[in-house]
């Protein structure tokens, strides 16, 4: 499925690339013609099968808009770039999207490619949208032209500890990947604990970045002992931690933001998987009875695509773009756009609300956990 999902996106952006005009877009916009998208994340490297996903989630939108009968008179162009999941990088291409006619930032994946793009938003005066696993930082009214289509990191936190005090595990560690990502998991478990008047956590370690380097974290943790780990790291350390955990003869919990991947995780550990908690931010991508899902489902069926979260989330935020748009009116420009964002507090999207102005809490919505059985089964 990896491979089939690389395939196109391959053959995406080097069509993307080759289609863009320079400048002018919003011109064009207002004539009824075409709004150009920026993204970039990663398609190689330690989040690909992730970077991938959203990606092509959010491309699968945009070409089924583009190819309404009923369409209103303006088009979308999704222009992505790789990042390899390296800021750096992220904000190289940021600076070259802008520059060549991206009339808005979308969607870029991780928390330091999210902060990376969010400096080149504001220095451009651009609008950035819908970044995946941003820092709660960019939440701030500072920020007032970054739009967060996923709840924060500091809601997942809170739901995740409140699900294991709820248990009676109350002894909890984490365990997290030294990056932007990783720091800023860490302390907004923190900050659920102290929120919700719970002990301190009992240990906490960092491990490097897509490594199965993790026996001296696996130490660290086993003298504590924890009741539950929290971890906030991607699929391929998330795997490595779990299995050398449990070899060590831990028999507690272990427990995921979503934006470990439950996809790929699945992938890399097999049947292994089954008891680990996962949080998600939308809903099963194959729950046809949720109208969003089965929009989702019908395009996923005329492309060579698989659904997934990651992928269905993509699809989400394209589609809360298009109703910014839309409600924006005919001559809209840049600030109209931003403040008709600023305005979708409660969007229902299809059987599913979001919230753009959610600040670091989100009522709106829930957050599911779910766990998945060793034959691959999701269970929330």
């Amino acid at each position: 499925m990896h491979r089939e999902r690389r395939k196109f996106l391959g053959a995406a952006v080097a069509a993307g690339v080759g289609s863009l005009g320079y400048g002018g877009a919003w011109a064009q916009a207002k004539a009824g013609r075409k709004i150009v998208l920026g993204q970039s994340v990663p398609l190689t490297g330690a989040a690909d099968q992730i970077g991938l996903a959203f990606a092509g989630g959010s491309k699968l939108y945009f070409d089924s808009f583009n190819a309404r009968k009923d369409n209103p008179g303006w088009s979308f162009e999704l222009r992505q770039m790789d990042d390899g999941y390296v800021p750096a990088k992220a904000a190289e291409n940021a600076k070259k999207l802008v520059s060549e006619g991206a009339d808005v930032l979308f969607g870029f994946v991780g928390t330091g490619s999210g902060d990376a793009a969010a400096e080149v938003a504001a220095k451009e005066s651009t609008i950035f949208f819908a970044p995946f696993a941003a820092s709660d930082k960019l939440r701030d009214t500072a920020h007032a032209n970054v739009f967060h289509v996923r709840p924060s990191l500091a809601d997942e936190a809170f739901r995740i500890v409140r699900h294991c005090a709820t248990l009676g595990q109350t002894r909890m560690a984490v365990v997290a990947e030294d990056d932007a990502m990783g720091r800023a998991g860490l302390a907004a478990i923190q900050q659920a604990l102290a929120e919700q008047k719970l002990p301190p956590l009992v240990a906490q370690a960092f491990v490097p970045v897509n490594s199965d380097k993790v026996d001296a974290a696996v130490t660290q943790l086993m003298k504590a002992p924890p009741h539950a780990v929290i971890q906030v790291s991607l699929f391929n350390t998330t795997a490595a931690f779990i299995r050398k955990m449990r070899k060590a003869g831990y028999a507690g919990a272990f427990l995921n933001f979503s934006v470990v991947g439950i996809d790929p995780l699945f992938t890399a550990l097999g049947k292994e998987i089954g008891g680990v908690v996962v949080s998600q931010v939308v809903p099963p991508p194959k729950k046809t009875t949720v109208p969003i899902v089965k929009e989702y489902n019908a395009a996923i069926d005329n492309s060579d695509q698989t659904p997934s979260y990651e992928s269905l989330e993509g699809f989400i935020a394209a589609k809360a773009f298009a109703e910014a748009v839309r409600r924006a009116g005919k001559n809209w420009d840049r600030a109209g756009l931003q403040k008709a964002m600023a305005s979708m507090t409660d969007y229902d999207v299809g059987g599913f609300r979001i919230n753009l102005r959610a600040g670091v809490r989100d009522s709106v919505r829930a957050i599911d956990l779910v766990t998945i059985t060793a034959d691959g089964k999701v269970v929330r």
